[in-house]
């Protein structure tokens, strides 16, 4: 038997790609399954069954001679292939275009450099070595082409494939095996293109996010300044300190979730926000603590109200108790507010005073003004006979028949309350008309006032004569301008006179 058909069949199992490939390796892990010795295919001959190869062997490309021509048999039987044939179909190349094999068995790698010593495979044939060699480069290869997909047809973050590709260069650095490493570097250095152009994509990315973060966080620090400015008077206290804890909770789920600020634009935000916060949460409790002591201050002048009301209540003194209770409510808007539960029960207590005094006031009001019809029926027919009085003509008569009216009116007594306005008023307007006739005969027989009338008359006339003779002389000139200054100062002095005339013949005649 040959060496090869001597060997013991070895289970191909190549050691992963990270480990590095050692010059000795082990039969029991590293020998590629040998060809099937001779007693197993005279076994086969024979009709016994041969075990299959071992899984994982690779065989080598096979090289088949050329067919022989074969008498036909009746009955054909298999062609048994002796060691020879099967070393021939079975012969894996010791060379290629990236390795070679020694005549030692020594395995070389072939670069743009030159030739590499990559290690040995004792216990097999040269080709079955370089073939082992091979398929290690095939499996770094491999996982070179998935990390090249990863980046170019994934979303892998930028810093988890350049992890990737600093251990996988480190294992392609340490690889022994036989294959175009100047392409696999080619590959590598691809992908760390792919990777930089990625991760300057991300690092824009994350500018941009950190741009839009910076200003949602300003945005939130700017409305809680707006906030917190607003003068106190106007701040709806419950709105406002919801939408302050609201803007908290955003920042706290911003600063969570959202994109990392540079620490000193974060921590000068920050410090704005709390000012705001803080600032707010002062004024509040300024606000309430005055509002508490105000409310108190008004409880107190409200309770001091409420009682004097309730001691009113059953006062029978109808008029001065309605101006009292008038008082009372005038106090009561000058109080201002406590709080509302207070508020609304001290009201309460005070209305219910109010309105037991009022309530008894009317019903009292409503019987009287039952009583009274009476008397506004009378005052009715006294109204009649006053309004015929109108107009004054004789002066003394109507101050007469005015005087029996008005003693008529008194004894008639009250009317009802809401008939008072009305007769009393249309009663004052036949009073002041009586009043006025006796004004004017007074005025049109006081002798110093017929004498500033006569005066006046006087003075108009000796204007008048005056303004006369000046036109006659400027006519007489012939200066068309003087006329006509004289003409108009003329008309107007006639005008005045014909008034004061009128007046002084109010007076009576001349004596």
């Amino acid at each position: 038997m040959t060496e090869h058909e001597e060997a013991t069949p070895m289970t191909d199992a190549p050691a992963p790609v990270e480990d590095p490939t050692v010059d000795q390796p082990s039969a029991a892990q590293d020998e590629p399954a040998k060809p099937e010795s001779a007693e197993a295919l005279e076994a086969s001959a024979a009709g016994t069954a041969v075990e299959a190869p071992v899984e994982g062997a690779v065989e080598a490309p096979v090289d088949e001679p050329a067919a022989e021509a074969t008498p036909v048999a009746p009955a054909p039987r298999p062609v048994v292939p002796s060691p020879a044939m099967f070393a021939r179909t079975h012969a894996a190349p010791t060379t290629s275009e990236f390795g070679r094999v020694g005549e030692d068995g020594v395995v070389y790698v072939i670069t743009p450099e030159g030739e590499r010593e990559v290690g040995s495979y004792p216990g097999v044939s040269h080709g079955e070595a370089l073939a082992y060699f091979v398929r290690k480069y095939d499996d770094v290869a491999a996982l070179v082409t998935l990390l090249h997909q990863r980046v170019t047809q994934t979303d892998v973050p930028a810093k988890e494939a350049s992890d990737s590709l600093a251990k996988l260069r480190e294992q392609v650095t340490q690889a022994r095996v036989v294959g175009d490493l100047a392409a696999l570097d080619q590959r590598l250095a691809d992908i760390e293109a792919g990777i930089a152009t990625r991760r300057a994509a991300e690092s824009a990315a994350r500018a941009e996010a950190k741009a839009a973060a910076t200003t949602a966080r300003e945005e939130i620090v700017a409305e809680a300044e707006q906030i917190a400015g607003q003068p106190e008077a106007r701040i709806q206290w419950k709105t406002s300190g919801a939408r302050m804890r609201e803007l908290l909770d955003v920042w706290k789920t911003m600063q969570r979730s959202g994109p990392r600020l540079d620490k000193d634009v974060e921590a000068a935000m920050w410090t704005r926000f709390s000012a705001a916060r803080n600032g707010f949460d002062k004024a509040r409790r300024s606000h309430f603590a005055h509002l508490d002591s105000t409310q108190a201050q008004a409880r107190a002048a409200k309770e001091r109200l409420v009682a004097d009301a309730e001691r009113l209540a059953t006062s029978h003194d109808w008029a001065v108790t309605a101006g009292a209770f008038k008082r009372l409510m005038d106090e009561w808007r000058q109080a201002g507010r406590a709080s509302r539960a207070d508020d609304d029960a001290l009201w309460t207590r005070f209305k219910a005073a109010q309105d037991a005094f009022f309530a008894a006031k009317d019903a009292v009001v409503a019987a009287e003004d039952e009583e009274y019809r009476a008397n506004l029926t009378v005052k009715e027919g006294l109204l009649k006979e006053a309004d015929a009085i109108l107009p004054v003509k004789d002066l003394e008569a109507a101050k007469s028949a005015l005087r029996v009216i008005q003693d008529k009116w008194d004894r008639a007594g009250k009317v009802p309350r809401a008939d008072l306005e009305r007769t009393e008023k249309a009663l004052r307007r036949v009073e002041q008309a009586v009043r006025d006739a006796e004004d004017k005969r007074w005025a049109a027989s006081n002798p110093e006032a017929a004498a500033r009338a006569q005066s006046l008359v006087d003075q108009l006339e000796k204007a008048v004569a005056d303004l006369q003779t000046a036109l006659d002389k400027a006519q007489a000139s012939g200066n068309a301008k003087k006329v006509s200054e004289a003409t108009a100062a003329l008309e107007a002095r006639q005008q005045w006179l014909a008034q004061a005339r009128a007046g002084l013949q109010e007076f009576g005649p001349r004596g």
